[in-house]
């Protein structure tokens, strides 16, 4: 069982009351600091942690906060400003490990990227996400790593691919599976002969995932 972390969440809106909710009930302590003390009710109420009401960027509040004593912070309030700004505090000056940061706009991306910080994107994974789903009912990401560069698919094997070797359909494509049948998951090697219903999960690049795009495409006519 993981060790309880101190978490700091700054921003009680829907995404910090879910995380800080998800947190508390893992056993971390988890202080939640918002400016508006209505923003506290979307909190659920199974919820046991601290919250604290104020101005983020106020050193006392931060303090009383336990930032000097936090293992992580997540920032994940409305405003980018605000997040990168918070984020690069927690990191450079109280030294805190783990510090994520929630992207609100998508054109403010690079303003995360000059700091330095790990940052999530809502609307632009939800908008890749969607992109695929529409494009290819049977590939599918599960998993991004980073801003994208690597992420984990799930491929569930078409009947025209029932029988061939796994080397066909990966190439050289870089990829590494996972291989799920009849509910039991193995690491399968090269010349495993796939099973029309198979699933795999595939780690794989953007250049890599598109490749084995192309040969499942290629495989419909085979």
């Amino acid at each position: 069982m993981q060790k309880p972390m101190h978490v700091i969440v700054v921003g009680c809106g829907r995404v910090g009351a879910h995380l800080a909710g998800r947190l508390s009930a893992r056993g971390h302590h988890v202080t939640v600091v918002d400016i508006a003390p209505a923003a506290f009710e979307n909190l659920d109420t199974s919820f046991r942690g601290r919250t604290l009401e104020g101005d983020v960027l106020t050193p006392d509040l931060l303090r009383r906060a336990g930032i000097e004593q936090a293992d992580a912070l997540a920032a994940v309030t409305n405003s980018d400003t605000l997040n990168a700004v918070v984020g690069r505090i927690a990191r450079e000056i109280y030294g805190v490990k783990s510090v994520v940061c929630r992207n609100y706009e998508p054109r403010y991306r690079p303003l995360y990227d000059t700091f330095n910080l790990q940052e999530v994107s809502s609307a632009v994974w939800g908008a890749q996400r969607i992109e695929e789903m529409l494009a290819d009912v049977s590939l599918h990401t599960v998993f991004s790593a980073g801003d994208g560069e690597v992420e984990v698919y799930e491929v569930m094997i078409p009947r025209p691919w029932h029988g061939r070797l796994l080397r066909e359909l990966l190439g050289d494509c870089g990829c590494l599976v996972a291989l799920t049948r009849a509910g039991k998951a193995s690491l399968p090697d090269a010349d495993a002969r796939l099973e029309y219903g198979d699933i795999l999960h595939v780690s794989a690049t953007l250049e890599g995932i598109e490749q084995l795009r192309r040969r499942l495409d290629e495989g419909k006519d085979a």
